[in-house]
């Protein structure tokens, strides 16, 4: 169960990134079930999260903290290049599961420090910026003085260096910035080729649908915390093509009240499932609410379930697109308007 204290601003902020590659000789075979071999790569620079990072070869013993950074790997084929794993929030995808079984797990959440320098790491990969803080891998510059390369995914930097919006862009950035940390560029275009493809298809599956008024409950009940405009919640609903009924709220998500949603009472309601905070009881919430019942979305058992994982962002973000895009085909009787 992912810790309700890695916080809103430590695992949902995003921040733009310059990558520059100063010689890339080689690419990667674009086949997934072949080894990643290191390429002859002179060196890539990047800035990351405000960081400037120098990785002068292809890192050989690579630890990823947190399931979007391990995913990432795994769907690139890097797990030959993996010597430690650790904190999901998810069981890992099926498709990923047997060459993550060939990785070791060095926690169930964060490794102490001397556990993580006792698979001698040359490179830690984290998702969340609590990766890198004092129950994580450590400070940056830190590890860096050890000779150990560092890359945080750019939706868990911290400010200032998150961008006023996350979009799709972003995750495929990040896709990119990692093949090319790792010598494989030619994995991360056809890894992003595919995902393109799918969000296209399932946007094109709601036609029509971009009057829906749609409400991202992440959690509480006291202040629900809801999508807003800029993480993402608005990146997956902007890409089916439906409105979010809080995209006039600040950041990426933001606590609100139960009767501005009541006011806005929204065609569909997403709900969030965690270990922490399950879409079971968060729909047992509402239908028991003598007046959220009411609700348009409620009355009409309008729900989409969607794990948190697939909020998190990585390669799992297009299946937070079809499951919502999915849901919205199957509401009955349209928007109940």
């Amino acid at each position: 169960m992912r810790e309700r204290a890695l916080s809103t601003v430590s695992r949902r902020v995003a921040a733009p990134l310059t990558v520059l590659i100063v010689l890339l000789g080689g690419c990667g075979t674009g086949d997934d079930s072949t080894p990643a071999a290191p390429q002859p790569v002179t060196a890539v620079d990047l800035t990351n999260c405000g960081t400037p990072v120098r990785v002068a070869a292809p890192p050989r013993r690579a630890v990823t903290m947190n399931q979007p950074a391990t995913e990432i790997m795994l769907a690139l084929g890097l797990a030959d290049r993996m010597a430690g794993t650790a904190y999901l929030d998810d069981a890992i995808l099926p498709e990923y599961a047997t060459p993550y079984a060939s990785v070791p797990v060095l926690a169930e959440k964060y490794p102490s420090k001397e556990k993580l320098l006792e698979a001698e790491p040359d490179f830690v990969y984290g998702s969340f910026h609590s990766a890198f803080g004092d129950e994580g891998a450590g400070d940056r510059t830190g590890l860096a003085r050890l000779g150990i390369g560092t890359y945080l995914s750019p939706a868990g930097c911290p400010a200032p260096h998150r961008p006023a919006k996350l979009t799709i862009d972003h995750v495929f950035g990040e896709i990119r910035d990692v093949a090319a940390i790792f010598g494989v560029p030619d994995r991360a275009e056809k890894l992003i080729a595919d995902q393109r493809t799918r969000i296209a298809t399932a946007a094109g599956r709601v036609d029509g649908a971009g009057d829906l008024s749609v409400l991202w409950w992440d959690e509480g009940t006291d202040a629900p915390s809801v999508g807003s405009c800029c993480g993402t919640p608005g990146l997956i609903m902007s890409s089916v093509g439906v409105g979010n009924a809080f995209a006039d709220l600040t950041g990426d998500w933001a606590d609100s009240g139960w009767e501005t949603l009541a006011e806005r009472d929204p065609d569909v309601i997403v709900l969030v499932d965690a270990a922490w905070d399950t879409a079971a009881a968060k729909k047992a919430f509402l239908t028991g609410h003598p007046t959220l019942r009411h609700l348009r979305a409620v009355s009409g058992q309008r729900f989409v379930v969607i794990p948190f994982s697939a909020t998190s962002a990585g390669v799992r973000v297009v299946r937070g697109v079809e499951a919502l895009a999915e849901g919205v085909v199957r509401i009955p009787d349209g928007t109940g308007r």
